[in-house]
């Protein structure tokens, strides 16, 4: 359906969107939930619940129970949706409060040890009781990227062509492949350490920062050859048929078609398997240990890192030590939520990159002929 509005020399239509919500009843709603949100803070300070987790249940509560209440006049069919409609929406934010509670927890205790220099000083001549405008932990970032980048050398390719060969290949032992792949992202990261400090450190004869990012690339392996099949396995099989068509090899056709396409994609689980592996403590404590200043060598030595600065600042216990843990937290979960946002932009990008791929595809393949 649609409204005609006639000009003097036009007609422009107008469609209608009868699934749009009105202004009014958003309004509404919206009132509605912040009455129940003041409801609930009410009821959280009377009652034995407490902090955000107790008014996210009593938020709970009072809105089925008004839903409850008021789906009475209506139908089964809608009182049943209405309901579960409630149930899943509250249960959803009820599980994304911890999150929520955890990062502002994080942020409200961590920005006092924050000031201008915080990321690009060492702790080389400032000890850990010392006020919080010395110090930084500027080695330890450095450290963690070194780290990652040995991790990411080591994995991207491992990751992307057992991707290929699964979804590309599928020999015989694509059953092994993905058997030991799915086995070793259920290896626990204190295991993965202890195997590297058993084959590398003690053959190399100290901790190094090599040794570290040889652990992790053990972690970050599985995700990013879990998630480059799957992003192997949206290219539609359209673009195969054209590359062999045009009498291109399996291989020619997967390295020139397939990658290309899938390239934003093949760069998210990259950034999906650092996002993985960048708080990882364990392994790191085996391997890397840690150090006060900047290493730029990762054979030299014991190397720093923001898991294990977090570590030994909170194993020291005093106060301006724990507040510069919670700093360290800061900065680490801002490089994590960085890298999920820039996995995610490259995500949606790799989708509309393999519909543009389909579209040339037949294009291609209508000018042959």
């Amino acid at each position: 359906m649609s409204n005609v509005v006639q000009a003097s020399d036009q007609v422009t239509i107008e469609p209608q969107r009868p699934w749009a919500v009105k202004r009014v009843v958003r309004a509404t709603n919206a009132g509605r939930l912040a009455l129940f949100a003041a409801l609930a803070a009410g009821i959280t300070l009377v009652s034995p619940l407490a902090n955000a987790d107790g008014w996210a249940l009593a938020f709970l509560v009072v809105n089925l129970t008004w839903t409850i209440a008021t789906a009475v006049r209506l139908g089964a069919k809608e009182r049943r949706d209405a309901i579960v409609r409630v149930v899943v929406s509250s249960l959803a934010f009820l599980a994304f409060v911890p999150w929520l509670s955890i990062f502002i927890s994080t942020a409200l205790k961590g920005y006092k040890g924050l000031y201008p220099g915080y990321l690009f000083n060492d702790m080389r001549i400032t000890s850990y009781d010392d006020e919080l405008t010395f110090g930084g932990v500027g080695h330890a970032v450095v450290g963690s990227l070194i780290m990652v980048a040995i991790a990411t050398i080591l994995t991207l390719p491992l990751g992307i062509l057992s991707g290929i060969y699964l979804t590309e290949v599928r020999g015989r032992l694509t059953f092994m492949v993905r058997f030991i792949v799915q086995s070793m992202a259920g290896v626990p990261s204190v295991v993965a350490g202890l195997f590297i400090f058993a084959t590398v450190v003690q053959s190399m004869g100290r901790y190094s920062g090599l040794a570290g990012g040889i652990a992790l690339a053990v972690l970050m392996l599985p995700t990013v050859s879990r998630t480059a099949e799957e992003v192997l396995k949206l290219v539609p099989d359209d673009l195969r048929s054209a590359g062999y068509a045009l009498g291109a090899r399996q291989w020619r056709t997967a390295l020139m078609v397939v990658l290309p396409t899938v390239k934003a994609g093949l760069t998210t689980a990259a950034i999906l398997g650092i996002a993985r592996v960048i708080g990882e403590t364990a392994p790191l404590l085996l391997t890397s240990l840690n150090t006060n200043g900047f290493m730029w060598n990762p054979i030299g030595g014991t190397l720093g890192s923001l898991p294990t600065y977090i570590f030994a600042m909170f194993m020291y216990g005093s106060e301006f030590s724990v507040a510069r843990a919670w700093s360290g937290s800061v900065v680490l979960l801002s490089i994590v939520l960085f890298f999920f946002v820039l996995a995610r932009r490259l995500g949606g990008r790799s989708e509309k990159r393999a519909k543009a791929g389909v579209g040339k595809a037949a294009r291609t393949s209508v000018g042959t002929k």
